[in-house]
Formats: structure tokens, C-alpha cells, sequence
């Protein structure tokens, strides 16, 4: 009877253990008694270097990332002044609600700081002769990134503004500010320019937005002075109260008894506005008397006040 054949075994060359013991030798080793002793193997990977037409990529990209913000605010503003959101909203901010999820206050930052941004290039063009790619900028020109970085120049004048960047960026080393850089430099120049606070209370005012996202909507509007601070007033106008610098406010030059006058309609006006229910008819012919610029009512305005004081039960 034929035994079954052997298995044969493999046989290994001297070259092939030599591999394998190296291979071994390579690997990670860990001894739980000597932990010191573990050896690690790292494999190093080359990258390849970026190609130029991915430089130019690249490049592209991050202007876009950068310029969002901008490109944001220039937007909205075209959709609130050709109202193409008439279609389907009654108001702008109801739109910007529904359709971006943005807040009255987004929207307004966003606009602002496209304007502040078109007066930074218009300032950096003007003391530079390099040509500008399609993007307005050049080899030696820094923009703002973000809406952070531009909201605390929305306190100064327009050529305040161009200062305040250009001594940001110095400050940076040359390179894009941070937001709280741009701060910084902001409140030094407010404070060389400070000027004494010379208004009283009860004195009459004209409110100046001047490109301040938190005044948007109240520029124009007359205010009557509650509290005189070093550089602040506190004010009431015909819907509520706020705090605002001495550089956002004119005097309407009124006498005595005209700011008496001024101070019993202001009174009226807020009686009415604390009355619960009140139509956005009314709430249009208050805001319409909380922007005249005389210190009188004319007899239609007259009884149109008396008219929805009455309506309201808050009739003198």
C-alpha cells in the first residue's frame, strides 16, 4: 500500500528570511513592562508642489471666500433699493428674514461695511498707481476679510476711515487686521477727535445716521435729549430711547418754548405707542410726525394725532 505523499515544505532562501527579518524589524515595537522603550515608524509622504494653474486656482478661491462679506452687502443693497422683493414680502427685513435668515441688524452691518469697504479701495487707489486686477485690489493692497473687521470704522467720518485702516494694517506688520486691531485704532483716533459735549436736556435734535448700522431707519428723525454724557446723549424719540455719540446728532436751534412744544408731542406720541394693538396705520402717521423738522404740527396733523388718541382711549 502506497503511503500518501508528504506535504512539501516550502523552502525559504537565505534572501528571502533576510527580507522578512528586516521587515520585522521595521515594525512598531511596544514592551507594556518598558513603555520608554516603544519605537514608532513614521512613513514620510511626499506632496507635490501646487502647479501654477493650481496657484492660480487656489488664488481665486480665497478672493472669493474673502470678498463674501463684500459681495453680500452690495447684494442686499441693490435688493432693498430696486424693491425686487415686492413679489413676494411687503418689507425688505421681512424678506431678508424669510428668504436669508438674516436679522434688520445683519442686513444693516453687511450694507455698511460695503460702503466702508468701497471708500478703503477708493483710498488706496488714490495714493497708488498699480494696476488693479478685476477685484479692485493689487499686489500692495490689503482689504478687509470680514464684516468684523469693518464694523468698528462705521463710528468714523469716510477719510477717518481710510486712516484708521491703512494705520491697521501697519500695525498688523503689513498684513490683513484683526478685528480687535482695527478696534483699537479706531478709539484712539475717536479720542483725539472728541470734541466737548455742549448739548442740554431737553434741547431738540436731528438724528445723522453718518453709515451707523444701529441708526439705520432713525436718520433724520427729531429727538429730544434726556441725558447729556462726556461725549453721549441719551435721547427719546417717537419710539423709544437710545444712546448715541455727539457726532451723530444736530441741534434744530429751537427756543425754549419751542422744545416745550416739542417735548408735549414727544409725550403723545409715546402714550400711543404703549397702547396695546395699534395698527400699522397709526404706527405710520406716529412715525411720519417723529421725522417732521419744524417744532409745530400743521392743523391735519393736528387731527390725525387726536384722531388715533381717541381711537386708543389716551385722549388728554
Amino acid at each position: 500500500m502506497n503511503n500518501p505523499p508528504r506535504k512539501r515544505k516550502k523552502s525559504l532562501s537565505a534572501q528571502s528570511t533576510d527580507k522578512i527579518t528586516s521587515s520585522n524589524s521595521e515594525k512598531d515595537t511596544f514592551d507594556p513592562e518598558h513603555p520608554a522603550t516603544a519605537t514608532i515608524t513614521v512613513t514620510s509622504v511626499e506632496v507635490p508642489e501646487l502647479t501654477e494653474d493650481e496657484q492660480r486656482d487656489r488664488l481665486h478661491l480665497e478672493r472669493k471666500v474673502e470678498r463674501a462679506f463684500f459681495e453680500a452687502g452690495k447684494a442686499l443693497a441693490e435688493l432693498r433699493n430696486r424693491r425686487l422683493y415686492r413679489s413676494t414680502h411687503k418689507t425688505f427685513e421681512e424678506y431678508c428674514r424669510d428668504r436669508f435668515s438674516y436679522t434688520h441688524r445683519n442686513v444693516n452691518y453687511l450694507i455698511a461695511a460695503s460702503l466702508i469697504v468701497d471708500n478703503i479701495k477708493m483710498g488706496t487707489n488714490s495714493s497708488q498707481n498699480e494696476k488693479a486686477d478685476e477685484m479692485g485690489t493689487n499686489s500692495s493692497q490689503i482689504l478687509p476679510t470680514s464684516e468684523v473687521q469693518v464694523r468698528p470704522l462705521a463710528k468714523l467720518e469716510p477719510e477717518q476711515q481710510q486712516e484708521a485702516w491703512q494705520a491697521a494694517v501697519k500695525e498688523a506688520g503689513g498684513k490683513i487686521p484683526s478685528g480687535r486691531i482695527v478696534k483699537d485704532v479706531v478709539q484712539r483716533i475717536m479720542e483725539r477727535t472728541k470734541v466737548p459735549n455742549t448739548y442740554r436736556v431737553g434741547e431738540v435734535c436731528q438724528i445723522l445716521a453718518k453709515d451707523n448700522p444701529d441708526l439705520r431707519g432713525k436718520g433724520g428723525c427729531w429727538c429730544i435729549v434726556t441725558h447729556v454724557g462726556e461725549f453721549s446723549c441719551t435721547l427719546k424719540t417717537w419710539d423709544g430711547e437710545l444712546t448715541v455719540g455727539v457726532q451723530h446728532l444736530k441741534s434744530f436751534d429751537y427756543l425754549p418754548d419751542e422744545c416745550q412744544q416739542m417735548q408735549m408731542i414727544c409725550d403723545r406720541i409715546t402714550r400711543l405707542r404703549e397702547s396695546e394693538n395699534l395698527e400699522e396705520a397709526a404706527k405710520a402717521v406716529l412715525k411720519y410726525l417723529g421725522e417732521v423738522k419744524r417744532p409745530y404740527l400743521t392743523d391735519v396733523e393736528k387731527k390725525l394725532l387726536s384722531v388715533i388718541e381717541q381711537e386708543y382711549w389716551v385722549a388728554d
